[in-house]
């Protein structure tokens, strides 16, 4: 039994030798992306952010934040990503003359498709897969972590992308992690993608982090939505 200890042992050090050290990444300071993130918008300008048709923003910069009102359009990142642990922080205005999907409203869209629900849900229900922090019309959040309306609140996301096979067949769900305010909400959610096949649909492909303008519709209430420090870092994934 002692040769087999030392035997293991001797495999166990070889193959801790040969094993790569890890990539040295600097946390960075509280409220600072780490070193190797890619930021989307850093408090001075909105210059990585662009409407569907390509055009600049026209959400503003105001006290370190981007602030986006009612009517200025979905925004998309410049910047494109597969999978990826993505860090926003967001401040929804106070309307309580509204109730429900009237409030505060938002959303924070993964490769411009997957949403995830940015609600004033502050004691405010409304129907559980479209509260804060949903996987919208997929999967409710686990507890309602919400903050009162104007606080700024945080989502801490991995986003591992879905895996398409070379003859453009889905072989591989997406799936999602949420922490909203340091609260785990979505705990490695299977994302449905419910749209067409790897090719038609698109799906794989690098895509950009879109925020959603609540408007479109009859009656929108006019809302102002604040994000900051927001940022992507990119993950490895299996070969494909």
């Amino acid at each position: 039994m002692l040769v087999i200890g030392l035997l293991l042992a001797n495999v166990l050090l070889s193959q801790k030798a040969a094993q790569p050290q890890p990539q040295v990444v600097d946390p960075g300071a509280p409220g600072r992306p780490p070193s190797d993130a890619v930021v989307l918008f850093d408090g001075k300008d909105v210059s990585a952010w662009v409407t569907r048709d390509g055009s600049p923003t026209r959400c503003i910069v105001e006290d370190g934040a981007m602030v986006c009102r009612t009517g200025v359009g979905d925004i998309f990142s410049k910047e494109k990503f597969r999978s990826a642990q993505i860090h926003l922080e967001f401040a929804i205005p106070s309307m309580p003359g509204k109730k429900g999907q009237m409030r505060g409203n938002s959303g924070v869209y993964i490769h411009g498709r997957y949403e995830i629900q940015i609600l004033d849900s502050y004691q405010n229900p409304t129907y559980p897969m479209g509260a804060c922090g949903a996987l919208y019309g997929q999967s409710p959040p686990l507890v309602n972590a919400s903050r009162p309306p104007q606080e700024w609140q945080s989502y801490d996301i991995v986003f591992r992308a879905p895996q398409c096979d070379a003859a453009g067949v889905l072989k591989e769900h997406g799936t999602l992690t949420l922490l909203h305010n340091g609260v785990l909400v979505q705990d490695h959610v299977r994302i449905l993608d419910t749209r067409k096949g790897c090719a038609e649909g698109r799906i794989g492909e690098p895509g950009p982090l879109m925020f959603q303008d609540h408007s479109g519709f009859k009656d929108a209430p006019d809302t102002t939505m604040k994000f900051r420090n927001v940022w992507f870092r990119r993950l490895e994934e299996p070969a494909r």
